[in-house]
């Protein structure tokens, strides 16, 4: 008999402000427990030493994930000049120290370069899988793997201050891109080196930063939520975004009533709502009648709605 997975049936997704020091899966761990979820994820990783927006998806919201690492991304970075490290920020080992003789016009220059549409070679250290394991697994055997470059995009690249040898930038770059890279080629481009001191997401895609909580806040909130004997897990609930916030840049599909079950159950129909839709593109789907989310679709070849990822909810459940 099949294992009965342990915790609540609980749908939807959490912006936390991932603080320094902890890993992104120890934060979703700690989230788990708190809400007691049967299932958690995150998307879009943050490294031990990076902070900010990490999206927490809960139950059923784990399966539009996906769209979430496509998603791009803005970042508050300092890079320090005069020194290159093996991991391209202040964890690594100092690989060389050079003096920085450059100007406020030599670096705004070095700057231009890396916008709009560029080619990057991954990091050593990034998460990046190699024959199933991550990079950074190979990197610390000394192991060094040949990376192609990847097609990246850098939308906005701003120097925000010029001090000491400390550079304050502001990046908003496509998914894929590697900010400790980013900042190690600037580095190399200017001849002195640089690595990454400080590295703060400040936003997902269009997430709402005003509804990003902290750690101490939500443990706040779990502490107060287990005085209620009844329904303890009330008051953490009403903090969960709907599922279908990772999927909001999608066009949207009201199915017709009558097509509803069928989509449902895995299967594409023809739907008034997609006709004037490409094909090949991803659909977020609704229903006509009860406005609940069903799921994540694509149009296909005869320009049927066809099931991606499917909203499966309690027999029981009639919002």
């Amino acid at each position: 008999m099949a294992r009965r997975r342990k915790g609540r049936a609980v749908d939807g997704m959490l912006l936390i402000d991932k603080p320094l020091g902890l890993s992104s899966n120890d934060l979703v761990q700690k989230i788990k427990r708190m809400f007691f979820a049967a299932k958690a994820g995150h998307t879009g990783a943050l490294d031990p030493l990076a902070t900010g927006m990490l999206p927490v998806c809960l139950g059923e919201a784990t399966k539009f994930s996906q769209f979430l690492l496509d998603a791009d991304k803005t970042y508050e970075v300092t890079a320090k000049l005069g020194v290159r490290t093996t991991t391209s920020d202040a964890d690594g080992e100092v690989v060389s120290r050079k003096p920085v003789l450059v100007s406020e016009e030599q670096l705004m220059e070095a700057c231009e370069t890396f916008r709009g549409p560029i080619k990057q070679v991954p990091s050593m250290y990034s998460a990046l899988k190699h024959e199933g394991k991550p990079l950074y697994f190979y990197a610390r055997q000394g192991i060094d793997i040949p990376r192609e470059a990847r097609d990246i995009e850098i939308y906005k690249l701003e120097v925000t201050r010029f001090q000491d040898n400390y550079v304050d930038m502001t990046v908003h770059c496509s998914k894929g891109t590697y900010i400790r890279s980013l900042v190690d080629d600037l580095g190399q481009l200017l001849g002195c080196g640089a690595y990454v001191t400080r590295l703060h997401r400040t936003q997902v895609t269009d997430y709402p930063s005003n509804k990003m909580l902290t750690l101490e806040g939500l443990e706040n909130v779990a502490r107060e939520s287990a005085q209620c004997k009844e329904r303890p897990h009330d008051l953490l609930d009403s903090l969960l975004l709907p599922m279908d916030i990772a999927v909001k840049a999608l066009p949207e599909v009201k199915l017709e009533s009558e097509k509803e079950p069928y989509f449902c159950n895995g299967n594409p129909v023809r739907s008034v709502a997609a006709q004037e839709i490409e094909k090949g593109m991803s659909v977020r789907v609704y229903s006509s009648v009860s406005g609940l989310f069903l799921g994540a679709g694509e149009i296909d070849d005869e320009g049927k709605v066809a099931p991606k990822r499917l909203v499966v909810r309690p027999a029981t459940d009639s919002q």
